[in-house]
């Protein structure tokens, strides 16, 4: 199975888009590691490295925005969403301008950078700012064409990339990889309940699917890559043909993805939903496999908590 970051992808599409002049990317002094290194060396004159200045670069990167470009900035989570919070705010989403900010390194995948950079409140706290759209894929194919869609989509954007190498969930790199910008992908079909995940926990959801087809649960699969604007036909769907829904998260279970498909399931279709992901609490350092299992987000313990819920909820 073929194993790739989703800030290795990042990189990769940078390159491969990067014939439209209008992109400039610019970074906070971690280019090796965010990977926009790999933009830099074919098109150094539209790189630029702002030193560990993340506030300056979301504001000039707005500045570039203002006249035409499409500016791609990137930094860990942690800095790119909370130390620039206010910049994104105010110079990038208040004016509605073509800002993409793919902050990578989120997550307990981070691993032994610890707490401090582990970041799992991004997700909510982008999602809350008017105007950007928040995006989380799953693998190398999907970080793909998630960067494509922010390209032709004007308007600024998040987009939440991992440290760790992931398994694909959609094969080959490629254009044939379906992906449409607010609206989830179903990637198994169930009536007894629905996993709704999101990023490197698609993959889990759909090793749970298995572990729980083996009992005789046939479960439903969405990968969610969109949470703003976040697909509500497919959630009521689910709702109403499946009455019970378990979302699954690499990040804090308050405001992200879990927070967001419930805000959707109370408009219309309401069911039980079980939000699992951390449950409102920080990282520890370790590796991601270690971290996973401490946290109980591996693929036994969600498929634990999807039989849990149905056998309380439906017997």
């Amino acid at each position: 199975m073929s194993m790739m970051a989703t800030r290795e992808a990042y990189g990769k599409a940078l390159v491969e888009f990067g014939t439209d002049e209008r992109i400039v990317v610019m970074d906070a002094d971690l280019s090796g590691s965010t990977n926009t290194a790999k933009f830099a060396a074919v098109y150094p004159d539209r790189f630029f490295n702002m030193g560990i200045a993340e506030a300056n670069m979301t504001a000039v990167a707005a500045g570039l925005a203002s006249t035409g470009k499409i500016a791609f900035i990137s930094s860990f989570a942690t800095f790119a969403s909370l130390r620039n919070c206010e910049q994104i705010r105010n110079s990038v989403c208040y004016p509605n301008f073509d800002v993409k900010v793919c902050a990578s390194h989120a997550g307990l995948s981070v691993g032994e950078d610890g707490a401090s950079h582990q970041c799992l409140e991004d997700l909510a706290v982008m999602r809350a700012i008017p105007n950007i759209k928040v995006v989380c894929p799953s693998d190398g194919a999907s970080t793909r064409m998630a960067i494509k869609a922010a390209i032709e989509t004007p308007g600024p954007f998040y987009i939440r990339l991992g440290r760790s190498k992931v398994p694909s969930v959609y094969g080959e790199y490629g254009d044939d990889v379906p992906f449409t910008l607010g609206k989830a992908n179903t990637l198994r079909e169930g009536n007894d309940l629905t996993i709704i995940a999101t990023g490197l926990m698609v993959k889990t959801a759909l090793e749970a699917h298995d572990m729980l087809k083996e009992k005789g649960l046939n479960v439903r699969v969405l990968d969610m890559h969109t949470i703003k604007p976040i697909d509500k036909e497919a959630i009521w769907k689910a709702s109403h043909e499946t009455g019970l829904i378990v979302t699954a998260e690499e990040h804090t279970i308050n405001g992200g993805l879990g927070s967001a498909v419930t805000e959707a399931v109370c408009e219309s279709h309401p069911c039980i939903v079980r939000r699992f992901g951390v449950n409102d609490t920080f990282g520890k350092s370790g590796t991601p496999d270690a971290l996973f299992s401490a946290y109980r987000l591996t693929a036994s313990d969600l498929a634990d908590e999807c039989e849990f819920v149905f056998k309380d909820i439906k017997g």
